[in-house]
């Protein structure tokens, strides 16, 4: 797909427009970060030319001035909530994603524990950060926050929290995943400061949706999509308008969030630095699209395979049926349906053609290759038809040799306790580079798998985990007809 956004303007206005932010304060900000700070998938899909870690090199710019606090709930470590991207846990993706800021050359403050009540799983994670040399701050519930102004913003409101200590004229505070408290810890620090006498500032970074955007433009309802389990809804912000005069868009929380966080702002601060939600943003992700049409049809394309998403996990007990409707609305509003996704119609055909699961794949150059459940699932019999087709080789060559396969389907069944003989995709790709070691073949194919890097599927059945992991990883965009494979309960 052709670039629809410029990804070095972006890096350009968006650093000139943060520093213009900080200069209006006492050369203290806390930037409130939303959304992914690396691996910002939804972002590179919905805006092509926007890079995942886009957010990344943008700090890099202010590594010297910046420092990073994390926040996590304590009721989402107690719950074990699973960043659905990545199959992981949020305290795990913040050990993830500190690794991460660590790499990139970033520097990490500390962690916050937010809403913070002696939950023993909020407690191994402060031990086990300790262990590794990372500060750790808690923050408590609020009796009556956010309502009670007067409670909030005293000793025995964010007077109560820790106060986190930081250096750098850039506090960006960032989290695993939503409802983690990040604007109350900003607020909270801001309180602190102006107890010490420092006049810090808030601003807020978040890419979705784009306030200067129409407000049923697709890029803004696809972040009604990705949010369609929090029932996050864009609105024209009536704030900015009735102030400037201007139509913006934001969304629902934020608007409905305004009077009170404005408040507090005012409290702490003396005076009043915001007319509206849309003014504590500072994102320019808008002023960056440089083809409206091509970002249209991609943020499209997102819907449906949202709407897919919403539809398996809810035959898998992990969402609402609320959730699919709400999406079904947006796909409504644009005039589409869900098989307006060029690789539905061939998954199907495919699996009743030959009565079991089947995958098709679109291949850069547009060309749909298809994969069905043999020796091995229907995921690997795609990739490797895939990579056979990008490699130019022939529909009867074998690139494995069943001296290599055999052994791996005895160790499963014989000494694993395996109840399936078929290769799942990590296995194939596995006996793939053991056969690419002598088998120029087989080492020319395996060289094709960079370029299924977003490449779109869809798959007759409801992926394994595993499988769905390791098509994520490769950077294949795959949904799912929401249909099980067979009537186990378990899969091994």
């Amino acid at each position: 797909m052709r670039p629809g956004f410029d990804k070095d303007l972006y890096l350009k206005t968006q650093k000139e427009h943060i520093i213009e932010r900080i200069h209006q304060f006492d050369n203290k900000l806390y930037l409130e970060f939303g959304g992914k700070l690396f691996d910002d998938y939804h972002a590179s899909r919905v805006l092509p030319g926007f890079e995942p870690d886009a957010k990344a090199k943008l700090l890099q710019n202010f590594s010297d001035i910046a420092e990073i606090v994390f926040c996590i709930n304590a009721s989402s470590i107690a719950q074990n909530k699973i960043r659905a991207d990545f199959g992981i846990t949020y305290d795990q993706d913040l050990l993830r994603t500190i690794d991460t800021c660590r790499g990139y050359g970033l520097l990490v403050n500390s962690v916050v524990i937010t809403q913070y009540a002696d939950q023993p799983g909020a407690k191994s994670l402060i031990n086990l950060l300790s262990q590794r040399g990372i500060k750790t701050y808690k923050h408590y519930p609020i009796a009556g926050y956010p309502s009670d102004v007067d409670l909030i913003v005293s000793q025995q409101g964010y007077g109560a929290n820790d106060y986190i200590e930081t250096s750098r004229p850039l506090v960006v505070v960032t989290a695993p995943g939503p409802n983690s408290g990040k604007l109350a810890t900003c607020l909270s620090q801001l309180y602190h400061e102006s107890q010490r006498g420092i006049k810090a500032g808030y601003a807020k970074f978040e890419t979705f949706p784009i306030w200067n955007l129409p407000l049923k433009h697709p890029v803004n309802l696809a972040y009604e999509a990705a949010t369609a389990d929090l029932k996050d809804v864009n609105m024209i912000d009536p704030y900015h308008l009735d102030a400037y005069g201007e139509t913006t868009v934001n969304y629902n929380r934020d608007i409905e969030g305004f009077p009170i966080v404005n408040t507090i702002l005012t409290r702490i601060m003396n005076r009043t630095i915001y007319r509206s939600p849309t003014d504590m943003g500072v994102n320019m992700a808008g002023n960056c699209i440089i083809d409206d049409q091509v970002c249209r049809a991609a943020a499209t394309q997102e819907i449906i395979r949202r709407y897919y998403h919403a539809r398996c996990d809810c035959r898998l007990g992990r969402e609402s049926a609320e959730t699919v409707c709400r999406i079904e609305v947006l796909l409504q509003q644009l005039g589409v349906t869900p098989d307006g996704r060029s690789t539905v119609k061939p998954a199907i055909a495919k699996s009743r053609q030959y009565d079991c699961p089947a995958i098709a794949l679109e291949l850069p150059d547009g060309k749909i290759v298809t994969g069905r459940q043999n020796l091995m699932d229907a995921a690997s019999g795609a990739v490797i038809n895939a990579i056979k087709d990008l490699a130019g080789i022939g529909d009867e060559v074998h690139l494995m040799s069943r001296v290599v396969l055999e052994p791996i389907i005895k160790t499963k069944l014989e000494y694993l306790g395996g109840h399936s003989s078929i290769l799942n995709l990590e296995e194939v790709l596995i006996a793939l580079s053991i056969c690419a070691a002598t088998n120029p073949t087989a080492e020319l194919a395996l060289s094709k798998l960079v370029y299924l890097n977003g490449c779109e599927a869809h798959s007759s059945c409801i992926l394994s985990d595993q499988d769905a992991g390791l098509l994520r990883r490769l950077g294949i965009h795959c949904t799912c007809e929401p249909v099980f494979e067979n009537n186990a309960l378990y899969i091994d």
